[in-house]
């Protein structure tokens, strides 16, 4: 070998050296340990597992994209978080095959090579003469250490033939060095377990087996092979949705880009969903009584599954993790919010969609995404300015109202009934989400019904009040909106209007009042632009443009007064028109028909905004309970509990029990014959009081035959 090759060698085991002293570090553990806990504050802190547009409308469109690329959604599997932990078990698994041979070394070793002039450098020392001869003294030291639970070994030392002394050795707390071992251990296991039951075994497959995620949509049959993990895959975590009456044996994986399909040796199927209620709303029990059907075998077993009280089959372990809607088969009615049109009813299960037509022809379709029976909300607080409502955006004013689970008393919790929500997305592929309540709810003594709006899941519902008529109907409403939006009925009603406020021998002024309560009623309708070239806005709000476009500052308030009565006033013939036109008696003016037009005029307003050409009002349902279980298959979980209970021993090892050695030098007293000299010392991981008291209550034993000066 050439002297280059030889120091190209050197080189190289010396640079392997160092990288095994690194890995094996203390230094290097503890960063690796601090990034976990860093990466585990952000899985914290950061919901895991969202749709995208939750972190885009969070963060912004750069810095979604750039956290998700770090894998900052799903942490706990990103493939750097798993790297850090397999480099935490190789670094920890170095530092104990590096330390356990010394500490299987100190062990066995008692030290009683020690010299006995060394003993007097100890911080914890005692010398004295007793008058017992030397092999007495042994005898007595050797039963004080055994009653004391020391373990000992004893040197005789000579000089030629003559012996010199006895140098006895002991030790005690040897648990102490275990503790190091079993704490390591423990971050080993532990982290090995956290791997087997993490992501890694279903990456290995995504890598090694060419699988990949499943982003669309259809039966389960449908899907193709390379979306479907093998049957024997070692650990995984997923969930399972079985319908009432139905059975599965999928399980779905939940990935950034789509999902992953695990087959199970058995089917589950659900004979019947059990959720019950507090009277806060809050669900105090859900149990699912299911039959688990072996494929292997052909057998079948019966089962109920309650929350904490998980059923273990084929070496898996299936939880009741939530509930949801089975397909549930609803009936809505759709009624047109931007203008004349027929009503119409649709059908649907929770979970499918359909194609609409809105009253101009344009196309949208209508996904229907699920069905509540039970709301329990809070109605016990009147809503601060729950009656001067000029936009869509209500929620500022219901949110005393609604909202299971909102801070505040509990007296005025009630059940208002079933709820419906659904998305609309129209030919681009936008989608609202919608939420309406079936039955109308009493805020601030009116019995309205709720209608409710988000541009986006991470909004809050925005709600629209419609006033409920006599007989606890949209009808009332809906009609009212519907002659509103007739050019035919408004000049009927504008002329009975006049003819009821205007003397007829007026006409001049008969003719001014029609004009100008026409002109209100069609800006109010949306039908006349408040500017030429501009569009229609409709609604209070135009009434308040067309106010500050024509007419001057310090008369606009008592016109916008004088204006609103007309209003008022026009908009109520107009409800008496529709209703003779419906067959139905006219209303009398008493406070229930005043408080019913004051809300029919707030939400004719707001209906302006309303963001979509059809409302669906929930008109009847079939409701189908459908289970959600976890499956779990988590092997490493064994060597969790394990890692914790070494753990727990090791630490309470390394802070509770010390080691202590103790030496004892006994040798015949220099010029006393028949007395010995003992020399004895102490020394501990820990200097404490405890140190102190033991080792004073060895030495006053030891040496309880001394002379007083001698010890």
């Amino acid at each position: 070998m050439s002297a280059t090759s030889g120091l190209q060698l050197a080189r190289g085991s010396r640079a392997w050296r160092e990288a095994i002293e690194m890995l094996s570090s203390m230094r290097f553990a503890i960063a690796l340990l601090t990034v976990i806990c860093i990466a585990s504050v952000i899985g914290t802190v950061v919901q895991q597992h969202q749709p995208l547009t939750n972190y885009v409308n969070q963060f912004g469109p750069f810095w979604a994209e750039l956290f998700g690329r770090l894998g900052l959604y799903a942490v706990y599997s990103a493939w750097w978080f798993l790297l850090i932990l397999a480099f935490l078990v190789v670094s920890t698994s170095l530092c104990i095959a590096r330390n356990a041979p010394k500490i299987a070394h100190e062990l066995k070793a008692y030290k009683e090579q020690v010299r006995e002039q060394a003993l007097l450098a100890f911080h914890h020392k005692a010398q004295g003469v007793v008058a017992e001869p030397r092999e007495a003294v042994f005898e007595r030291v050797t039963a004080l250490l055994q009653r004391n639970g020391w373990k000992a070994r004893a040197q005789v030392r000579r000089d030629g033939q003559a012996v010199r002394g006895v140098m006895v050795a002991a030790k005690k707390g040897a648990a102490n060095k275990l503790g190091y071992l079993a704490a390591h251990s423990a971050i080993v296991l532990v982290c090995i377990g956290g791997l087997l039951d993490g992501d890694l075994m279903v990456r290995a497959q995504m890598w090694l087996g060419g699988k990949s995620a499943y982003a669309g949509g259809g039966l389960v049959s449908e899907v193709p092979p390379q979306h479907w993990l093998s049957t024997d895959t070692a650990a995984f975590r997923g969930n399972l949705m079985v319908p009432e009456g139905s059975r599965s044996g999928v399980v779905l994986l939940n990935q950034p880009d789509g999902v992953l399909l695990q087959p199970l040796p058995f089917d589950l199927e659900l004979k019947r969903f059990i959720v019950e209620y507090y009277d806060t709303g809050m669900p105090k029990l859900f149990a699912s009584e299911v039959v688990v059907h072996d494929r292997q075998t052909g057998q079948t077993r019966q089962a109920r599954i309650e929350v904490n009280k998980p059923l273990y089959h084929a070496g898996m372990a299936i939880y009741q993790s939530s509930f949801d809607d089975g397909g549930s088969r609803l009936t809505l009615r759709a009624h047109p919010m931007g203008g004349p049109g027929r009503r119409f009813e649709v059908t649907g299960t929770v979970g499918s969609s359909t194609e609409l037509r809105t009253p101009d022809g344009q196309p949208l379709t209508l996904e229907f995404t699920g069905l509540r029976v039970i709301n329990v909300e809070n109605l016990g607080q009147p809503a601060a300015g729950a009656t001067d409502v000029r936009k869509v955006d209500l929620v500022a004013s219901l949110q005393q109202h609604l909202g299971s689970g909102a801070p505040g008393s509990d007296k005025g919790l009630r059940n208002v009934g079933p709820s419906v929500t659904y998305k609309l997305r129209d030919a681009s592929g936008q989608a609202r989400e919608f939420h309406n309540y079936m039955l109308p709810v009493e805020l601030d003594g009116q019995r309205v019904f709720l209608a409710g709006v988000r541009d986006t899941p991470a909004e809050s519902f925005r709600y629209l009040r419609i006033p409920a008529d006599e007989a606890d109907s949209l009808e009332g409403w809906m009609r009212l909106r519907d002659a509103l939006h007739d050019p035919a009925m408004r000049e009927r009603a504008v002329q009975r209007y006049v003819r009821a406020v205007v003397d007829p021998a007026r006409p001049d002024l008969a003719e001014r009042l029609r004009v100008s309560a026409l002109r209100g009623l069609a800006l109010f309708a949306g039908a006349e632009p408040v500017r030429p070239g501009e569009a229609p806005v409709g609604g209070l709000q135009a009434i308040s443009e067309f106010m500050e476009a024509n007419v001057p500052e310090t008369d606009r308030a008592r016109t916008s007064e004088v204006l609103i009565r007309i209003l008022n006033g026009v908009l109520f013939e107009l409800l008496q028109d529709s209703r003779a036109q419906a067959g139905l008696a006219p209303l009398p003016q008493d406070e229930t028909t005043r408080a019913f037009m004051t809300q029919a005029v707030l939400s004719l307003s707001d209906a302006a905004y309303y963001p979509a050409p059809l409302m669906l009002e929930l008109k009847d349902f079939e409701q189908v309970q459908a289970s959600v279980f976890q499956v779990a298959r988590a092997p490493g979980k064994y060597l969790v509990y394990l890692g914790c209970l070494l753990l727990i021993v090791g630490v309470f090892a390394m802070l509770y029990v010390r080691e202590r050695r103790l030496w004892i030098w006994l040798e015949d007293a220099p010029g006393a014959p028949g007395h010995t000299r003992v020399t004895t010392a102490l020394s501990s991981t820990r200097h404490t009081l405890d140190t102190d008291r033991e080792f004073d209550h060895l030495k006053q034993a030891l040496l309880q035959a001394a002379a007083p000066e001698a010890r």
